[in-house]
């Protein structure tokens, strides 16, 4: 059997990988933040606007929006394909809550770099 490498569609094995590199991204800076808040004696503006001046944890930050993006978009997908039946629905509500994961992420990135 023939395997088209250039195949633009997905497949388990990637939709397995890419769910477990953005759970281990999103667990990653929920410690990050949570150990955050344990180790600031009180979290201030100054204190909070101090650590999101830092370029790491903008870049962090954005990681992790981006990776809820993708965690979001598969599991919708999973979710829709399991238990909504009627394909012109499970389309509009894709499309609905996926235009919502992007914008979620859109925000995100005007509300960290202030575009």
């Amino acid at each position: 059997m023939v395997v088209n490498q250039a195949s633009l569609k997905r497949n388990g094995v990637q939709d397995f990988v890419s769910l477990r590199a953005t759970a281990l991204i999103l667990t990653a800076y929920s410690l990050f933040i949570i150990g955050y808040f344990l180790t600031t004696p009180q979290v201030t503006f100054e204190a909070w606007q101090g650590l999101f001046s830092n370029l790491a944890v903008k870049v962090f930050t954005f990681a992790a929006l981006v990776s809820m993006m993708i965690h979001t978009q598969i599991g919708l997908w999973q979710v829709l394909t399991d238990y909504v039946k009627c394909a012109k629905l499970r389309s509009v509500l894709g499309f609905l809550l996926n235009l919502m994961s992007f914008v979620y992420v859109a925000v995100g990135l005007f509300v960290l770099w202030g575009v």
